[in-house]
């Protein structure tokens, strides 16, 4: 996949600079100068998060080095990447999402974080969850393990606390916390399964599983395990009956409908 979308993207970027000449230049430095979909993302995220301390081509090192040593961060990259191009209304071509979308980006630079911390940089981990914070307004602990084909929309203010789990084919919109329930140690954050959609500042607390194609209403409090299928709403939030036809992550749809409701 990861080839296919790279040579989408290039054309893309040539149909970008005739149409706005302005950006000619930028597009050429995140895309025509590259021979890769990993070489134009490893420069745009290293671009992005460097500082006044961590230069661009130090970062830039990093992710080449954990593509090279990881090839299926760059499969899981494609599969983000057209989990937002299907999903998003908003969007109609790859390039701006590479280019410009934080939800994209954001995970991206968690899965270098992600594979520092399981490579005994723990250290280097947390100073990358950091700059994800403090540049994309998404703060993931590095030991949060990530699926394949996950959206984040919007992404502001979502956080992500150590031990979740989040399966493939997920979509979870802005300012949603998984988190803990207190201080405790351990195992202590949420299990998203395939295909479960969270709306717009749901919070999920503790250790509990959020069953395969479940969905979580706009503004719920989750305290408990939400079986599979199953659409939840409320604070605390409680069953409202069956998410409508197809998969909650893939139809994007955050409307309680009026059947569900009923039920």
């Amino acid at each position: 996949m990861s080839e296919q979308l790279w040579t989408q993207l290039r054309a893309e970027a040539q149909q970008v600079i005739q149409n706005e000449p302005l950006l000619a230049s930028y597009v050429y430095a995140c895309i025509l100068n590259h021979d890769s979909l990993e070489a134009a993302l490893s420069f745009i995220l290293a671009t992005k998060l460097s500082d006044d301390v961590m230069p661009v081509v130090t970062v830039r090192e990093l992710f080449d080095k954990a593509f090279v040593a990881s090839p299926a961060m760059i499969e899981y990259a494609a599969c983000d990447m057209k989990a937002v191009y299907d999903r998003d209304a908003a969007i109609s071509s790859y390039l701006p999402v590479i280019l410009y979308l934080k939800g994209f980006q954001s995970i991206q630079v968690h899965r270098l974080a992600h594979f520092l911390w399981t490579n005994n940089r723990r250290d280097l981990a947390l100073f990358i969850q950091s700059r994800n914070s403090e540049v994309f307004a998404v703060d993931i602990h590095p030991a949060c393990v990530m699926g394949r084909g996950i959206m984040f929309d919007h992404a502001t203010g979502i956080v992500i606390g150590e031990t979740t789990v989040i399966d493939d084919n997920v979509s979870i919109m802005q300012q949603v916390t998984l988190g803990g329930t207190g201080n405790e140690k351990g195992d202590r954050h949420p299990k998203i399964r395939s295909g479960v959609l969270i709306s717009s500042g749901a919070k999920v607390l503790g250790n509990i599983v959020i069953g395969e194609c479940a969905k979580i209403g706009a503004g719920s409090v989750v305290l408990n395990n939400v079986d599979p299928h199953t659409t939840v709403v409320g604070v605390p939030a409680r069953p409202v009956g069956k998410p409508g036809k197809g998969t909650p992550a893939e139809t994007m749809e955050q409307n309680i409908l009026i059947d569900e409701a009923a039920k």
